[in-house]
């Protein structure tokens, strides 16, 4: 039996609320372990996450970790980091996060780690190239969760707007995750129809910027966002430990551009198996190649 071990990293909100529906979902996940600064924080968090057990779908071996646990690991998932603050872009936070991410990529290299590394600290695009570079890993084996969240707040919004179950949207939110992704609309359907028999241009328009500022209207309203990346988290992994060769959009490497940056991937135990190119419009074109110069921009402006 495979070990199917994850470590978490950072065990605030994002980190937590992925671990409880790591609990709390049937999942591939045997074994579980949970390293923080704060000591005390990490002991009550395994307590209370032990104590869902009885009533869970599956048994997970559940414990406080150390870095020393990522030599056996098979994904090890980063969320520290400092939170984005109401008022500030995920960018604000580059050179706060790349101090800390080389610290903790150091560390768990040490370990003899060489399974998959998925990034979830902002600004995450940035934060994954970073992880990328510290760890010498080959690209395949670094991704970052990217427009995943964003895709599926795109299709539940689409499906809420015209009544069809999200899981039939096909639709990707593609590029930065922050403020210059965009959605390739001329690639978008639903089943097999054009999402143009559905929508109109100001339908799109009005649900793009819905999915844009999704993340600042939580912010701003309770504080941060946690649950939605937690499941799409915890679907990340079991496409990775399931070896399912499911198709995401994820923060990946790209190497013409030498940045990462969200486009469908096809993913299973290896990481990623390949990219998928879609085919843009001209407008579409555009806005990537303006995602692309917002990237490489502020790696550059990194420490």
């Amino acid at each position: 039996m495979e070990k199917n071990k994850v470590v978490i990293i950072g065990c605030g909100n994002v980190g937590m609320s992925y671990a409880y529906a790591l609990v709390n979902q049937r999942t591939y996940v045997n074994e579980l372990a949970l390293i923080d600064l704060n000591q005390d924080r990490i002991e009550g968090e395994v307590m209370d996450l032990n104590h869902c057990l009885p009533y869970a779908p599956g048994k997970i071996y559940i414990h406080g970790g150390t870095y020393k646990d990522c030599g056996d690991a098979d994904i090890v998932m980063i969320a520290a980091g400092a939170n984005q603050k109401p008022g500030e872009t995920r960018l604000d936070l580059i050179n706060k996060n790349a101090a800390i991410f080389k610290d903790i990529i150091g560390q768990v290299m040490e370990s003899g780690f060489n399974g998959i590394f998925l990034v979830a600290t902002n600004p995450l695009d940035i934060m994954t190239y970073i992880t990328y570079k510290y760890s010498g890993l080959k690209d395949n084996q670094v991704i970052g969760s990217g427009t995943s969240l964003d895709s599926a707040r795109l299709r539940y919004n689409i499906g809420e707007r015209i009544e069809i179950n999200p899981k039939n949207i096909h639709a990707y939110v593609i590029g930065e995750h922050g403020d210059s992704e965009f959605i390739p609309w001329s690639n978008a359907s639903v089943g097999l129809q054009s999402i143009n028999d559905y929508l109109n241009e100001e339908d799109m328009k009005k649900i793009e910027d819905e999915v844009r500022n999704a993340a600042y209207e939580i912010i701003n309203k309770k504080g941060a966002t946690y649950y939605g990346i937690g499941v799409t988290l915890v679907r990340i992994t079991n496409a990775i430990l399931g070896d399912e060769n499911l198709v995401f959009a994820l923060s990946n490497y790209d190497p013409e551009n030498n940045i990462y940056v969200s486009t469908p991937v096809v993913l299973n135990r290896k990481g990623v198996k390949k990219r998928i190119y879609i085919k843009l419009n001209d407008k579409e074109t555009e806005l990537m190649n303006n995602t692309i110069k917002v990237i490489k921009e502020n790696i550059d402006k990194i420490n």
